[in-house]
Parts: C-alpha cells; structure tokens; sequence
C-alpha cells in the first residue's frame, strides 16, 4: 500500500504523543514492505528526504508567523498535496485542525484516529470547544473508517455518532536494561524521587500533583519534565519556584533516559484526564514504574487495579505519604509486574503495528 500521514508536528518526535506514534508506525509499515509518507513542517529539525525508509514530506508551516491559525494552512497545505499522490490510504491522526479541509480529502480511503475529546480540555474558550465538537463531527462524516484509542472513545462515538469504530490502543516498547548511572546526570538517587511526564496544561492536573506534593511535605526531589514555554508552564514555574524539592526539566527526548528514570524512581504521577490512551503512561508501564494516577475512565480502563489513584490535592499528599510505609515496596512490585505484562501481552508497538496494518489492509 502506499500510506499517507497527516495531522502530526512530523517525524522523527520532536513534540508529543501522535509524533511517537507517526515515528513508530510509519517504520514499521516499511519495515512490513509497505511505501509510508508522512507530512511534516518544512521546519522541523530533521530536513532529510527520508528517515528510516519512511518518505518526509516536508510541507509549508506558517504556525510560528501566524500562532495557532496557523496549524490550518499546514493541515491544508498537506492534504493539498496528498492529492497529487495517488495514496492508497490516508491516516490522519486527530481532527483538531484538519477535519474542516474534510471536502478536499484526495480519493484515498480515509483512516482517522479521533483522539480523546479535545471539546472538553479546559485550556479551550466556549466558542473554541463549539468549533471542536464541530471538527470532531467533520472528522465522522469526511472518513471512512474511525480509531479509538479507547474502550471510552469508542463508546462515545457509539453513541454520539452511531459509528462503529477500531480500537487500537497506543503502544509501548518494554523496557529490561536499568543502568542507575544515568541518575548522576539528573543528580538524583534510586528510588529516591518521583516524576512525572506531560505537556503543561490544566486537564493533565499537574498543578494537582505539585500541590499535593507540598502538602505531603515530602523531602525527596520531584521531577518535572515537560516544556514549559507555554503560558500555563511559566506560571507553574513562578508558582513553585520557591519549592526546594521541585525541579522542573524540561522536554527530555531521550527515551533511554526516560525509561531509566522512570524505572529508578519511588512513584510516577500521571495526572492525564481527558483523552483516550496516552503514550506517556504505557510508556511508565513498559519502564516498570510504579504508578499513582488521576482517577477517571481513561486511566483505569487501561491500569485497573495495578495503580494508586487520587482525585485531588488531598488524596494525592496522602498516597505520598503512604510511600513511606514499609509495606510499600511489596505493593510495588505485584503492581508493577502486572502493568509490564499487560504491555508485553496487549500494547507492545509490535502488536499495535501490525493491528493497524490488519485494518489498513482490510
């Protein structure tokens, strides 16, 4: 087949989880013989024609002149060209700013991935969550085939739309080779610190988290890592600034860092509350972290009873304290050996590659 993705900041992942996502498929479609584009900003930092044999496309971005509207025109100026190339399929990943180009879809079949329900993150206004519930209704009528990477989403669509759609989950690589050295760069010690990964925005709760963290009163370091150029990470950083024990890091890009880290340390706090699966926590999952979750639908679907659960400041500063206790690496350890065999059985990418090459080909 010859395979076209669109609606990513492009690959290699230099941003967030459909980046990961478009970097693994995309390799392991070619891998499995078939030919993958996939769209990305003429800006990104990789200007290659071809990466691990996935073609790069690079298209114009007018998103750093023109601030968000500018994600638009990059979605237009993609699905522009697509029709010019005689794609079998066309995967489009989300539908936030792509889905109102739905007419000029080319004469591929049209595979979307819905995301979570990006109506309802509260960083939006009430006229933007408008126009999403509108490109979230787009997104159903110019496809032909939907994903959900949810067992939530797909009943929502269930019932929205009446729409049966594919549940493929996101993926994780499982991870087996600690190496405590990488801690010295991060100036921190084996199980002495707690974590989190996310991007800095209100419905992944890390100000939740933070807060919770100051009322346990604990000593050991919390790291922080996520950029935080955006308006709400600044005022985080403001905000705990005077916190001895937080240390914001950051983007880190380095999955073996990551995974060491997220390995080594006391607990992984993913506050993640609106979306379907989300590739930060498969990826704590796959690196044998023990993990302390925001409760809700999402979460649990995935973590069951393999997980500590707070809904708020006080229930969090709680769980922290409880990871004092002597009986708390015994917990930790059945939790996490659960969460590794549920990557290794149901979300390895391996096994997501090759469902969403079943379905490409179906």
């Amino acid at each position: 087949m010859k395979i076209g993705i669109i609606g990513t900041r492009g690959i290699p992942n230099h941003y967030g989880g459909f980046e990961q996502f478009a970097e693994y498929v995309s390799v392991g479609l070619v891998e499995m013989g078939h030919e993958v584009s996939v769209y990305c900003p003429h800006n990104h930092p990789e200007q290659a024609e071809r990466w691990k044999g996935v073609q790069r496309i690079l298209v114009n971005d007018p998103e750093e002149k023109w601030g968000t509207v500018g994600q638009f025109f990059y979605d237009f100026n993609s699905i522009w060209d697509a029709r010019k190339r005689n794609f079998d399929v066309i995967l489009q990943l989300g539908y936030t700013s792509s889905s109102i180009w739905g007419p000029l879809m080319p004469s591929a079949k049209i595979f979307t991935n819905m995301d979570g329900l990006e109506w309802k993150r509260s960083k939006f206004s009430k006229p933007i969550q408008m126009f999403l519930k509108f490109a979230e209704r787009m997104a159903i009528w110019y496809s032909d085939e939907w994903i959900s990477d949810s067992l939530g989403i797909q009943e929502y669509l269930k019932k929205k739309y009446n729409k049966e759609s594919t549940y493929i989950a996101y993926g994780a690589w499982p991870f087996n080779s600690p190496d405590s050295t990488v801690l010295q760069k991060y100036q921190v010690q084996e199980n002495q610190y707690f974590m989190l990964v996310a991007r800095m925005e209100p419905e992944n709760n890390v100000e939740v988290i933070l807060d919770g963290y100051v009322e346990s009163g604990s000593k050991i370091p919390f790291l922080v890592v996520g950029k935080t150029e955006n308006a709400f990470g600044k005022s985080l950083v403001e905000k705990f600034k005077g916190v001895q024990g937080i240390r914001f890091q950051g983007g880190i890009y380095n999955l073996d860092d990551l995974n060491q880290l997220r390995f080594h340390s006391r607990a992984y706090f993913h506050g993640h509350s609106v979306g379907g699966t989300n590739p930060s926590l498969l990826e704590a999952m796959a690196s044998q972290a023990f993990i302390i979750a925001h409760q809700n639908v999402f979460n649990q679907s995935i973590l069951g009873d393999d997980a500590w659960y707070f809904h708020n400041m006080s229930s969090l500063a709680t769980l922290i304290s409880k990871t004092e206790e002597i009986d708390f690496l015994h917990h930790k350890k059945f939790m996490i050996d659960s969460n590794f065999q549920k990557i290794k059985e149901h979300f390895s990418w391996d096994n997501i590659i090759h469902q969403y090459e079943k379905l490409l080909t179906k």
